[in-house]
């Protein structure tokens, strides 16, 4: 996903914080988990993270300059706390929707569904009409809920975090909803499939 963070992708643009330096793990009598790693590939990092299966989601809002919705897929998305209710994803320092984003009052993250593949990568698409022929409707703070999308959650940027090639962003939740039931769009080993609850 070219405009979406992902943790599959963290390590592709940069190098892991203490890479270069020996590291002794716990798990065998010497104190090491097999061999020791002393440097991290990119592409063997993409890989092996990859097996880790995510839902996708779209973040959108409402541009301030245009007036017009944007947004961006991710993967990189998971609830952070209860009280107070807030949720965290991670943005690519290279994404050129996210500086748009920020600067809305209020984001939606929507959880896509199996069926939305084809929206998520137009999203994921850097430049153009992000919106082009995608229905929404407005959230109650007006950011954008996509048609189709399982669930919404609407959300303001609370703190941004620096890490590695990418941006961790912590957004509390102001209004959330179920949308539409249906199988989520999953993302696994760089593909995309779906999940059905036996």
């Amino acid at each position: 996903m070219a405009e979406a963070a992902t943790a599959h992708t963290a390590a592709a643009a940069g190098r892991p914080p203490g890479q270069g330096t020996e590291r002794r793990m716990h798990g065998s009598p010497n104190g090491s988990a097999g061999a020791q790693v002393t440097d991290i590939d990119a592409a063997r990092f993409r890989s092996v993270l990859g097996r880790f299966a995510t839902g996708v989601v779209a973040i959108t809002a409402i541009e301030p300059a245009t007036g017009r919705p944007t947004g961006l897929a991710a993967n990189s998305f998971t609830s952070v706390s209860l009280d107070p209710p807030l949720v965290a994803f991670c943005v690519a320092h290279t994404s050129t929707t996210w500086p748009r984003l920020r600067e809305a009052e209020r984001l939606c993250i929507n959880i896509l569904s199996e069926p939305q593949l084809e929206v998520c990568k137009q999203l994921a698409l850097k430049g153009g009409d992000k919106f082009a022929d995608i229905r929404w409707t407005g959230s109650p703070g007006g950011s954008p809920v996509i048609e189709g999308a399982l669930a919404w959650i609407e959300c303001e940027v609370e703190d941004q975090h620096m890490a590695g090639d990418h941006v961790i962003v912590v957004a509390r939740v102001h209004h959330l909803d179920k949308h539409q039931e249906g199988d989520p769009l999953l993302f696994y080993k760089g593909g995309y499939g779906s999940f059905s609850v036996e």
